[in-house]
């Protein structure tokens, strides 16, 4: 296993720029409570991304009062005549040059325009994308993705995905997902990212691994078998076998695999699948572990396991399960 520390002060440029693709989902795109905690949750991480944020926000709504102006300009305009219709035209124009200066450091400006996918708890969706490329979208995920004359980028909202790409050297392939990209080089892969932890798994071909901000000193070049994760700040490679690696995908089956596993683990996966959870009461029980296959909804055979074949109680509180000696 390697591990490579993460130079934890972001790029202020690129910490500006998630700020400015923060307010343009919110005030452009479908949002909800889900949008509204991960925002918050970037807002957590740190004192630059909040001042970057509300600098911006607040830049946001001076230009929308702007916009405002402009209507009542133009309406102005309609009711006048000869030199005086053309001064408010020309300054209605003036506040528009003005509004689109306010706003060009905003970063969707310059990004690829985006679809939004997304996928309910439960939800397995597969996405066909135009150039032949092919995206799984596993139980409550978002992604974003869209495509200029130089790159194809996807954006790793929350959730996890698996990535078919067909190869153009002409037109990247990204993928974004919190501070880090992956770039394909012809490639089959895993991005999950969840509660703080990203990980990357690659199946076929070959991957780069690195992030915008440049926090990543150098890029990571990633070949069959490795598995990367990212969390508290360093970046663990190891080398998967092939089984590992499949059983990771068995969710495109509907199934989730599990080899000596804790059951605290197990209980975190049905809950990414479920919408009543699995709650397992103390330590002693989180730490038992188990090597069995369930179906993703499987929450029943689960609980038979745990009573017949491990002596364990399980109970049901509000709908959810409750596992304990």
């Amino acid at each position: 296993m390697s591990a490579h520390t993460i130079d934890t002060a972001p790029n202020a440029a690129y910490v500006n720029d998630q700020a400015a693709h923060w307010i343009q989902r919110r005030d452009f795109w479908s949002w909800g409570e889900a949008e509204q905690a991960s925002l918050d949750a970037w807002l957590a991480e740190s004192l630059a991304n909040r001042i970057a944020f509300f600098r911006l926000d607040a830049a946001w709504s001076r230009t929308e009062r702007l916009a405002a102006l402009r209507s009542g300009l133009r309406r102005a305009a309609i009711a006048q005549d000869g030199i005086a219709k053309a001064t408010i035209v020309k300054t209605a124009a003036a506040i528009v040059v003005v509004g689109a200066m306010m706003l060009s450091g905003f970063a969707y400006f310059s990004r690829p325009l985006a679809t939004i996918y997304t996928t309910a708890i439960g939800e397995h969706k597969t996405i066909a994308l135009s150039d032949g490329s092919r995206i799984e979208l596993n139980t409550n995920t978002e992604l974003s993705v869209g495509a200029d004359s130089n790159r194809r980028v996807a954006t790793l909202i929350r959730g996890e995905a698996y990535f078919q790409i067909r190869h153009d050297a002409r037109h990247t392939f990204e993928v974004i997902a919190g501070d880090h990209r992956v770039t394909d080089i012809g490639t089959k892969f895993l991005v999950r990212s969840d509660r703080g932890t990203l990980e990357v798994a690659l199946f076929e071909g070959r991957a780069q691994f690195d992030a915008p901000d440049g926090r990543v000193q150098s890029p990571i070049l990633l070949m069959p078998g490795d598995r990367l994760v990212v969390a508290d700040n360093l970046i663990r490679t190891t080398a998967a076998t092939p089984e590992i690696l499949a059983n990771e995908l068995g969710w495109r089956r509907g199934m989730l695999i599990f080899e000596n596993a804790p059951l605290s683990a197990v209980a975190e996966e049905f809950n990414r699948y479920n919408r009543h959870k699995v709650v397992v009461a103390d330590d002693d029980v989180a730490n038992v572990r188990i090597t069995a296959s369930f179906r993703t909804s499987g929450t029943e055979d689960f609980k038979q396991l745990a009573q017949a074949m491990l002596g364990l109680r399980v109970s049901q509180v509000n709908g959810d399960m409750v596992i304990s000696r």
